[in-house]
């Protein structure tokens, strides 16, 4: 008989494969694009006045100031677009693509892995996605 997990010996897992994964290369990779973006003074005054714009538009929505918010708007575009064009950024912003796809490919493998191996201990097919108890309910059909 296989044994039977606790919901603590699976916590204790997944923080295992966490502790793996933030110690990936692309991990590694973001936190050092994230540390040359915070020492980056351009980068920083652009964020600086980014979140100063953010503020105003806020404001300028909270006042109905429609006009005043699309000025806003239009200079908070601007910047985004002039600090996304920063090649550290760029490199920042795939190195969050690339952790996230690491997380996806994780969250998938085990969804799928669970997925399998139910279907597989309940004599089902894997193939068509079907438990043992479907498959078998389907071949018992009384004749009518």
């Amino acid at each position: 008989m296989e044994k039977i997990y606790t919901k603590e010996e699976i916590i204790e897992k997944a923080k295992e494969i966490a502790h793996m994964i933030a110690n990936t290369e692309q991990v590694e990779f973001f936190k050092r694009a994230e540390a040359q973006i915070n020492e980056n003074q351009k980068v920083r005054e652009k964020i600086s006045s980014l979140k100063s714009l953010q503020t105003q538009a806020v404001n300028f929505q909270a006042y109905e100031k429609a006009r005043a918010l699309s000025i806003i708007e239009g200079k908070i575009e601007k910047i985004q677009e002039e600090i996304d064009e920063v090649p550290i950024v760029q490199e920042f912003k795939q190195s969050q693509v690339d952790v996230n796809g690491l997380l996806q490919l994780v969250s998938n493998t085990i969804a799928n892995s669970v997925t399998d191996e139910i279907i597989e201990s309940t004599g089902g097919d894997v193939l068509r996605g079907e438990t043992g108890s479907k498959v078998q309910s389907t071949q018992h059909k009384p004749l009518s």
